[in-house]
């Protein structure tokens, strides 16, 4: 192998953006102090960083006010968060029929608490509607749950028009943009999203093992403290603060994350997402093009750009999943991902279930060489060639 092809950007984003590890690397270097504990000058400085980068986040996701911005591990500790911190027994909750592990697994330990809910179907490309979410909402529904965009299929879920229907049937919306943020606008206020998880190392081209979520001014009212511990406030009282927000951040924050999730930050305003997606979006297309030409492989979901992100799955139906990824990263050096990428749901709704798929998932820095690269190798795995 003479080449490396990564198309893993699902799982997350490489090469990261300029400056994120020079970011890192010089806070660890020059001065790794903590906030909201020391009282000296370099505390304040990280200190700084830190609400800058919390206003940037606001601005990425209009959000209300950058104090309503929590920093978390990432996107399945955010969700824990709402599920756990907000859902009580007798509550019913809906989710789509696309949704990743780290909504059904917490809802699957919250049925033992008594929370129940039911999965919104969707058809085989992934579309959702959302009118008949709307016909499934019953008397104890307390919140709907869906992710932005399928982490299998690529599908974009329309977030506009459950927004609407959350509003008028007073529900609180929950949205993952685990593969969204960073490709795809968001606006919290316009959508009328309570929460909103995201993650920093996939498309917003940051490290892993930073994230959060951006929580509205009713939701928090109404949500208690998953964590609770030392905040370096009030710290006379046993009792969590309830000023956000330090009431959900809990412990030592993990500032190197975050001073590289800003440097990310900092690339994506001057780049623009408008322009990230259209390149991803033209790269998706040469995939889908050439590859609906390749008999014997079964593009999952939408077979166009439309209402999509750069996420694309593909059944091989003459050939093993696995095994045509491994073909494809012994001999063409091309990272995929291949399984049921933690969306048995998903999964089963896209009727790929058990055998999962082969996943490809583009970035800006791949280019159309490596996508013919790659459906070149895909037609001879599959003997077309």
């Amino acid at each position: 192998m003479n080449r490396a092809i990564y198309f893993d950007n699902g799982s997350t984003s490489w090469p990261k953006a300029p400056g994120v590890a020079g970011a890192m690397a010089e806070l660890l270097e020059n001065g790794a102090f903590n906030i909201n504990r020391g009282t000296y000058a370099g505390a304040y400085e990280v200190e700084s960083i830190v609400l800058d980068t919390r206003e940037q986040l606001t601005r990425l996701f209009g959000g209300k006010d950058s104090r309503y911005v929590v920093f978390t591990p990432g996107v399945t500790y955010s969700l824990n968060y709402f599920i756990k911190g907000f859902l009580k027994a007798g509550d019913h909750v809906l989710v789509s029929g696309l949704e990743h592990n780290a909504v059904m697994r917490p809802l699957e330990q919250m049925k033992k608490r008594g929370v129940t809910c039911d999965i919104v179907p969707v058809d085989e490309e992934g579309n959702f509607d959302a009118g008949r979410l709307e016909e499934m909402v019953r008397p104890d529904t307390k919140a709907v749950i869906v992710t932005h965009a399928s982490n299998v299929c690529g599908t974009v879920i329309p977030i506009e028009e459950i927004g609407e229907i959350c509003r008028r049937k007073e529900l609180f919306f929950v949205l993952d943009t685990a593969q969204s943020a960073g490709t795809i606008p968001v606006n919290m206020e316009k959508c009328g999203i309570d929460f909103l998880a995201f993650t920093g190392h996939k498309g917003l081209l940051g490290p892993q093992g930073i994230g959060g979520f951006l929580i509205s001014e009713r939701l928090d009212r109404r949500m208690e403290a998953f964590i609770a511990g030392g905040t370096g406030s009030q710290s006379d009282s046993l009792l969590q603060p309830e000023s956000l927000p330090d009431k959900y951040e809990s412990g030592t924050m993990n500032l190197p994350g975050i001073i590289g999730l800003h440097a990310a930050l900092d690339h994506l305003e001057k780049t623009g997402i408008d322009v990230i997606h259209e390149k991803k979006m033209s790269l998706t297309e040469r995939f889908l093009k050439k590859v609906r030409e390749i008999p014997d492989v079964r593009i999952v979901g939408r077979k166009d750009i439309r209402d999509r992100v750069a996420v694309v799955s593909l059944d091989f139906q003459t050939a093993d999943n696995a095994v045509a990824a491994f073909e494809l990263e012994q001999e063409y050096g091309i990272m995929t991902r291949v399984g049921l990428h933690c969306a048995p749901v998903a999964h089963q709704s896209l009727n790929t279930f058990p055998q999962g798929t082969v996943r490809f998932a583009f970035s800006m820095s791949n280019t159309p060489e490596e996508i013919d690269c790659c459906t070149e190798g895909i037609a001879r795995i599959v003997g077309h060639i």
